[in-house]
C-alpha cells in the first residue's frame, strides 16, 4: 500500500495530467479522499489467499508464482484508481479471479487444453493429430520408467534408436529400410543434403509447394546445400522434360506430392511409375516426398483416395518421406523408408543427430504403428482416422445432445439452431477434402458481435475454438470429442452470460 505522502503526490499528477477540464480545488479534495477511501478498501494479498479461487490456484502452480500474479493484479487496480478509472473496489473472490486470469496468461502462460470445434481434423494451430490411447498409454510407460532406447537387448550391444520402429515400418510398407527424424521437413533437408549437396536435383515446377509457415521446398533445397533445377510449367510436367535436365550434375530425381493445394483443369504430372524407370535409366534415385502419409486408403472415409506409402515402395521410389503426425495419426515425426544403403547414408550424416527424435516420439510412434497391423482395428483406434470416418448422423446426435444442454443451462432457444455444413480434413492434409457434418450455431446476444464471443471462449478454461460465419459462430461436432460435450456447453453457456452483462459492439 503507498504511504500518505507518496499517495497524494500521485493522486495530484494523476488529476492535474488528465484531459479532462482543470476542477476546482473542492472537487479535487473530493476526488482525492474518494480515491483514497478506494485504495483502503482494496483487498489485501493474504485476503485475496484465502479465496476460494486462491487456494484452488495453490493447488495447481508454485505459491510463489500466485503470490506474483496477486500483487501484479493489485497494482493494476491501484494505478486505475488513481488515474479515475474506477469507481468501486472488486471484492477478495473478485480479485482471485481476475488473478486466475493474469497467472495464465501473463505469469506462465502454458498451452491451454482445447476443445476444438472448428471441424478441422488435422489442425496445425491446435497441435495436428491426436494419439491413440494405445499411444499414450506407451508413452507414460516410456517417460516414467527406463527403456532399451539404444540399446539392443539380445545383444547387450549399444544400437541405434530407431531399431524397433524400423522394423515396423518395413513390415507395413514393404521397404528395406526406415528411420525417422522430428519431421517430415527435416527427413527432406537430410535426404537432399545426403545425396544432392553441391550437385542438381529435378523437380516438377508444379510441385514446388510451400509446406506451411512460409516452409517452402525451394528454401529447403538451397539450405541443404542441393541446387535446384525446375522442369515443366505449373500445370504441366511431362517425363521429356526431367529426362532433358538430366546431366552429369544431377544427383536425384524429386517428386512432391501437392498434399497441401490442388492443381486443376488443363493439368499433367509424370506418374511416380515412369519417373522411377527414367530414375533407372540414369542411375540415378528417385525421391518421393508424400507429406501426409496414408497408410490405409482414405477413401473409406468418402473422400478422395490418397497415395499410400506402401504403393509409392512398391511403385521402385529408392526414398519416400512422409509425416508421422497428419493422416498416419502419431506424434510429430519425419519418417523416411527406402533402400537400406540409402538409408545408411542418412544415418552416417552429422545432420541425422540434430534431427533425431526423442524417446518419447519413438514410444507414440511405435504404438501407433502396431493398429496398421489390422486395418479395421486402425479404424477403430486412432482418433484422426476415427474422426474423418464419423458418420453424419452421430455428429448430429451429438449437435442436439449440445443444444439441448445449452437451453438447460440458460441460453435462450432463439439464439441456437442446428445446421448441416462441411469439416476439412485439414490444410496440410486433404486441404479440399470435405466431410458432411452437423454444426450447432449460436447467435450472440444483442450488443456483442462475434470477434469478441469468440474471444472469450478462447480465453475459458478448457479454451474453445470455432468458426464465424454469417454473424454467427459455428460449433462443429466431428472434432468434439464425446467426453467434451458437457464441457462444451459450459463454456459457451459461461460466454453467453459475460457477454449479456459486459456486451463488445
Amino acid at each position: 500500500m503507498f504511504g500518505q505522502k507518496n499517495a497524494t503526490e500521485t493522486l495530484s499528477s494523476a488529476v492535474i495530467g488528465s484531459r479532462f477540464a482543470p476542477v476546482p480545488q473542492s472537487g479535487l479534495v473530493m476526488a482525492m479522499a474518494n480515491r483514497k477511501e478506494l485504495l483502503r478498501q482494496l483487498p489485501a494479498v493474504h485476503e485475496v489467499f484465502q479465496t476460494n479461487t486462491a487456494q484452488t490456484l495453490t493447488q495447481q502452480v508454485p505459491r510463489s508464482l500466485v503470490t506474483e500474479a496477486i500483487r501484479r493484479t493489485l497494482d493494476k487496480i491501484r494505478q486505475q484508481i488513481l488515474h479515475g478509472d474506477g469507481t468501486s473496489v472488486p471484492t477478495a473472490e473478485e480479485v482471485a479471479q481476475r488473478v486466475e486470469q493474469v497467472l495464465w496468461r501473463e505469469v506462465i502462460p502454458l498451452m491451454p487444453r482445447v476443445i476444438n470445434a472448428t471441424g478441422i481434423i488435422v489442425h496445425t494451430g491446435l497441435g495436428r493429430s491426436l494419439l491413440s490411447r494405445r499411444a499414450v498409454k506407451r508413452l507414460v510407460e516410456v517417460a516414467t520408467r527406463p527403456c532399451a532406447l539404444e540399446v539392443d537387448e539380445v545383444a547387450g550391444q549399444r544400437s541405434f534408436r530407431d531399431l524397433r520402429v524400423e522394423k515396423l515400418l518395413c513390415l507395413l510398407t514393404g521397404a528395406e529400410a526406415a528411420t525417422v527424424v522430428n519431421n517430415n521437413a527435416a527427413a527432406v533437408l537430410l535426404i537432399l543434403n545426403t545425396l544432392a549437396e553441391g550437385r542438381e536435383v529435378i523437380v516438377s515446377r508444379g510441385e514446388l509447394v510451400e509446406i506451411g509457415g512460409s516452409f517452402r521446398i525451394p528454401e529447403i533445397l538451397r539450405k541443404s546445400g542441393a541446387v535446384l533445377v525446375e522442369v515443366g510449367t505449373t500445370n504441366k510436367t511431362r517425363l521429356s522434360d526431367y529426362e532433358r535436365a538430366i546431366n552429369e550434375r544431377t544427383a536425384l530425381l524429386l517428386k512432391v506430392h501437392q498434399s497441401n493445394f490442388r492443381i486443376i483443369g488443363f493439368t499433367e504430372q509424370v506418374p511416380l511409375d515412369d519417373l522411377v524407370a527414367l530414375g533407372r535409366k540414369y542411375n540415378l534415385p528417385v525421391v518421393e516426398d508424400l507429406g501426409s502419409g496414408a497408410l490405409v486408403d482414405v477413401s473409406k472415409a468418402s473422400i478422395e483416395k490418397e497415395p499410400m506409402v506402401q504403393e509409392s515402395v512398391k511403385a521402385g521410389a529408392d526414398l519416400v518421406s512422409f509425416s508421422g503426425d497428419k493422416l498416419l495419426g502419431g506424434p510429430q515425426a519425419g519418417i523416411v523408408v527406402g533402400r537400406k544403403d540409402l538409408i545408411e547414408k542418412l544415418r552416417r550424416n552429422p545432420l541425422y543427430r540434430a534431427f533425431r527424435c526423442d524417446k518419447l516420439t519413438f514410444a507414440a510412434l511405435e504404438a501407433t504403428l502396431l493398429s496398421y497391423f489390422d486395418e479395421e482395428r486402425a479404424w477403430d483406434e486412432i482418433p484422426t482416422l476415427q474422426q474423418m470416418d464419423l458418420p453424419s448422423q452421430e455428429i448430429k446426435r451429438r449437435a442436439q445432445r449440445v443444444a439441448r444442454t445449452l437451453q438447460k443451462l440458460g441460453v435462450p432457444k432463439t439464439a441456437i439452431a442446428l445446421r448441416p455444413a462441411t469439416s476439412q480434413v485439414g490444410g496440410g492434409a486433404l486441404p479440399d477434402q470435405f466431410l458432411p457434418t452437423w454444426c450447432v450455431v449460436l447467435t450472440p446476444p444483442d450488443g456483442d458481435n462475434p470477434d469478441a464471443f469468440a474471444q472469450r471462449l478462447r480465453l475459458s478454461n478448457p479454451s474453445v475454438f470455432c468458426r464465424i460465419q454469417k454473424d454467427a459462430l459455428w460449433f462443429d461436432l466431428r472434432t468434439v470429442l464425446p467426453d467434451e460435450l458437457g464441457e462444451l456447453a459450459q463454456c459457451i453457456a459461461r460466454a453467453w452470460f459475460a457477454a449479456t452483462m459486459h456486451p463488445q459492439k
